[in-house]
């Protein structure tokens, strides 16, 4: 793969806006892993914020239009995915939901997607598995091991977590390039294996989309040494 199709999605709301700063430090991050291996990247940045108004008139519709639309588009055709929410009542935004149910689920069998999020405690840092990972797996993406993410005390440096806010970020890019299948698994620098996350079970009937999944399930083994 000589040119990767970056999206990242980003459901902050605020202006200035600390998921829009994660997202703006993840898709950096992933460009200079891509970058090293000599992939050109293209970057899209959704604003979830500012298609609010049509993403409501589309579920009211059943179907996108509009500039929401041409945003859920660009997700489908995406090679690889960067997707961050606030977190709002233990979960995902309802803005952000609102957009990923108006994808079309059978354009995202084995799409590569990074996930990250942002509250105010660490508390809440259990987002990532309890609810982003059961999404997009049902969406049946393939999700990189490391999830990042951002509470307020992380970008003041302060946390008490042993793995800087930095070092996360840069472990889960080097695992989003290495699922995308630009490189093998050596490209991961955390200096360990991470543990095996869930691919989807797909079950669909085009051999276009079977090459796809085992394509990605393939670079998925890869990543975690099997």
């Amino acid at each position: 793969m000589s040119a990767v199709d970056l999206v990242a999605v980003n459901a902050g709301l605020g202006e200035p806006s600390s998921t829009r700063m994660l997202v703006d430090r993840l898709v950096a991050a992933t460009t200079a892993e891509f970058g090293s291996d000599g992939v050109d990247v293209t970057v899209t940045v959704i604003d979830l914020r500012d298609l609010a108004v049509d993403l409501g008139a589309s579920m009211a519709a059943g179907f996108a239009g509009g500039a929401a639309r041409a945003a859920i588009e660009r997700v489908q055709q995406a090679d690889a995915l960067i997707v961050a929410t606030p977190v709002f009542n233990a979960s995902y935004s309802g803005l952000f939901k609102t957009f990923f149910d108006l994808v079309d689920v059978d354009t995202m069998t084995a799409k590569p997607v990074l996930i990250a999020a942002t509250g105010g405690s660490p508390r809440h840092s259990m987002v990532l598995d309890h609810a982003l990972r059961p999404l997009f797996g049902y969406l049946r993406t393939v999700v990189v091991p490391t999830g990042v993410y951002a509470a307020s005390e992380d970008w003041a440096g302060g946390s008490g977590d042993t793995t800087s806010l930095d070092t996360r970020i840069r472990r889960a890019a080097a695992e989003l390039a290495a699922v995308a299948g630009t490189r093998p698994a050596r490209a991961v620098r955390s200096g360990r294996r991470p543990a095996a996350d869930a691919v989807a079970d797909t079950a669909d009937g085009s051999d276009a989309s079977r090459r796809a999944e085992q394509a990605g399930i393939d670079n998925f083994a890869r990543l975690l040494g099997r």
